[in-house]
């Protein structure tokens, strides 16, 4: 099973300032150590890239990016994302556009999701979204 990393966890594990703490960030570094299959989308590069600043970092971030698969919406992961903030919404659950698509493409590609965003545990709790967990559970 392949593993989508959302910008949270990136974000930590990228920072050289503050380095990353917690288990979501090791089981980043894990998941890379191993070589195991890691995907990322065009949202959560262009996330990353408008949080950290200057050539270097921008390079960087390119550079660990340039060999990650791209999961690229099209316009059915649109309707379907949209179908599923809806559901939410109608459950007395508030989600982004954004994290209804990332949430998308992880059931469609059936990807399991390493984040620390708390609102993806909600979506998991009204769809078979899949959570990586420090225990190793699934969600």
């Amino acid at each position: 099973m392949g593993l989508f990393v959302d910008t949270s966890v990136w974000s930590l594990a990228l920072r050289r300032d503050v380095p990353g703490q917690g288990a979501e960030v090791g089981a980043l570094v894990m998941a890379l150590d191993r070589g195991e299959q890691l995907f990322t989308t065009g949202l959560v590069l262009q996330e990353l890239l408008q949080g950290f600043s200057g050539p270097k970092a921008r390079t960087q971030i390119i550079g660990h990016f340039s060999s990650l698969p791209l999961v690229v919406p099209d316009r059915r992961d649109h309707i379907a994302a949209a179908e599923l903030r809806n559901a939410c919404r109608k459950a007395g659950v508030q989600i982004g556009t954004i994290d209804a698509l990332l949430a998308q493409l992880c059931l469609r590609h059936r990807l399991m999701l390493l984040t620390i965003d708390k609102d993806f545990g909600l979506i998991a709790r009204q769809t078979n979204l899949r959570l990586w967990t420090a225990g190793g559970a699934l969600n």
